[in-house]
């Protein structure tokens, strides 16, 4: 009867942890507070993988990007910070000397303004580690008015910032996701 007694709160304290989800959808907002769309972001074996179905964008190639804070303050969303960059590498996925975590391949919107794409990050999780995208601060996707060139630094001289979801663990997330304007 006592060993009962010892398993009960072990289960319960097992039960109380929580856990990293292995997949969540990101809402992509614009400038305006206007959603664009959702990204599915999955945990794998290679990293995460982003499913991307956006629409109301400018046609044409467009850099993404995951940030190193979790806010989208409109209309610039300077506020989602720079590139996640947890090993303090540099810029560019054709940089020899290494990418950000955050630098990931340009997406490609099609003439009507929308995309659907699969992308790999590589460099991160949805784990708990130094490459997750549950920090305290948070991240976010942020999605820019061109290319990213993958050398320039800091940021590929992608343009401004058009787009931008903050990438949260809650299931429960703020009307857009970005905070209101002030």
């Amino acid at each position: 009867m006592k060993k009962s007694w010892m398993i009960i709160p072990l289960l319960l304290l097992a039960g109380c942890t929580q856990q990293n989800p292995k997949k969540l959808d990101v809402e992509l907002f614009n400038a305006t507070g206007d959603s664009l769309g959702k990204i599915n972001l999955a945990e794998q074996a290679s990293g995460v993988k982003m499913s991307v179905k956006l629409s109301g964008l400018s046609p044409g190639i467009h850099a993404i990007h995951i940030h190193e804070t979790g806010k989208c303050k409109a209309p610039d969303f300077k506020s989602a910070g720079n590139h996640f960059n947890p090993e303090k590498k540099e810029h560019g996925l054709l940089n020899p000397k290494g990418a950000h975590a955050g630098d990931l391949p340009n997406l490609i919107v099609e003439d009507d303004g929308s995309v659907k794409a699969d992308i790999m990050a590589p460099n991160v999780t949805l784990k708990n580690d130094k490459k997750s995208l549950f920090t305290k601060k948070g991240t976010s996707i942020v999605i820019t008015q061109g290319k990213d060139d993958g050398m320039t630094q800091p940021a590929g001289n992608s343009g401004e910032r058009i787009a931008c979801g903050k990438i949260s663990s809650t299931k429960k997330a703020s009307k857009s996701g970005q905070e209101e304007k002030k």
